[in-house]
């Protein structure tokens, strides 16, 4: 069924409606990504937890998500946005249940993972939705929603304050739940297109470039997955939750801003503010740096967030982009799960100032790229 055929019976929402519905369901799954940032050292003081094994359960959510997008991909090549938006949602609220209940890290994990693959769902739901409703506005209008993901960073760490392990997940369970509501009414306008796969697009070196959006998601995976227990040394969940929500405006700003110019100065810039961040952060045990340490590291997240996929858009035209977007996403996220797989070892080995080392290595494989593209 397409997109059209799938929507045509019912009347569409108006266009600033369906906006603000997308918008306000970016930054709900965005803060089912952030979320977990202020419970960690709680939950690992809590299970006696290294910070291996913390990194092991942070990568739970990311694997449920590369599960997601390959389901998401299926559901909108045969269904519609709305379906998608639908599914994400029941899975999100079902893991979200685990964290309620549950007592000990392997129902954590599982649940994680449920998470994860409702997030895949409703991350493609959102951006297939958003393409679909406005064609030719695709780059302005995706930097939108980053910036809707970046606020609902700072809903997730605000959720992460409430005490213990339970409440934050079950103030985020009636967040889902109540989201449903809107999206059974989503309708998108007559003039949504129809998407299609299209594999000759992974062959174009534009396509190859616009996975820098790894480089993006492992700055974040660093930062929300292994950073957190650094600051713990001196920070309570509160207090984490707080920084890690300042952080999430200057992510959400600088990600709106970013598509003023052009995507791949967005991408070199984002790669020495990141690495800069993180090297700081981790290398300091005094607050106020931290805090402006975060906050310059915010910045290139977002720059790098919009700058990728400005570059996927250039490279692929919206209606053949299914293929594309669905591997360009496991890419992406598979740097969210690499982050703490391997940021823990390092920060057990190494101490956290050796994260931003991690980090630049996959900055200069970027920079390299882009230049290689800038020749071609």
């Amino acid at each position: 069924m397409s997109i059209a055929a799938g929507q045509a019976e019912r009347a569409p929402m108006r266009s600033g409606a369906v906006y603000a519905l997308l918008l306000g369901l970016g930054a709900l799954d965005a803060a089912g990504y952030s979320l977990i940032a202020p419970v960690l050292p709680g939950l690992a003081a809590q299970s006696g937890a290294s910070a291996t094994a913390v990194g092991m359960l942070v990568a739970t959510f990311p694997l449920g998500m590369v599960a997601g997008f390959a389901l998401g991909g299926s559901v909108i090549r045969r269904s519609s946005p709305a379906r998608l938006l639908l599914l994400g949602l029941l899975l999100v609220a079902a893991g979200s249940l685990g964290f309620v209940f549950g007592t000990d890290l392997a129902v954590f994990a599982v649940s994680r993972l449920v998470m994860g693959l409702g997030s895949g769902c409703l991350w493609l739901g959102i951006t297939f939705a958003t393409l679909a409703a406005w064609p030719g506005q695709e780059y302005l209008c995706m930097s939108r929603i980053y910036a809707a993901y970046s606020a609902g960073g700072l809903l997730g760490p605000l959720l992460g304050t409430i005490h213990g392990v339970r409440g934050p997940f079950a103030a985020y369970l009636a967040l889902a739940l109540l989201a449903i509501v809107p999206v059974l009414t989503l309708r998108l306008p007559a003039t949504a297109g129809e998407f299609a796969p299209d594999r000759r697009a992974l062959r174009s070196p534009g396509f190859r470039a616009a996975v820098a959006i790894a480089f993006a998601v492992l700055s974040l995976g660093m930062l929300e997955g292994v950073l957190p227990l650094h600051f713990g040394i001196k920070l309570g969940q509160p207090q984490i939750g707080v920084l890690y929500a300042a952080t999430s405006v200057v992510v959400a700003v600088a990600g709106a801003v970013a598509a003023r110019w052009p995507p791949r100065r967005m991408l070199l810039v984002s790669t020495v503010l990141v690495v800069t961040g993180l090297a700081i952060a981790g290398a300091s045990t005094a607050v106020a740096v931290w805090i402006g340490a975060l906050a310059i590291a915010g910045a290139g997240i977002g720059l790098a967030n919009t700058g990728a996929t400005g570059l996927l858009l250039e490279a692929v035209p919206a209606q053949r982009i299914v293929t594309a977007m669905v591997l360009w996403s496991q890419i992406g996220i598979l740097g969210y799960l690499a982050a703490p797989l391997i940021g823990g070892p390092v920060a057990d080995a190494f101490g956290y100032g050796a994260l931003a080392a991690v980090v630049a290595l996959t900055a200069m494989a970027l920079a390299t790229m882009l230049a290689r593209r800038t020749r071609s």
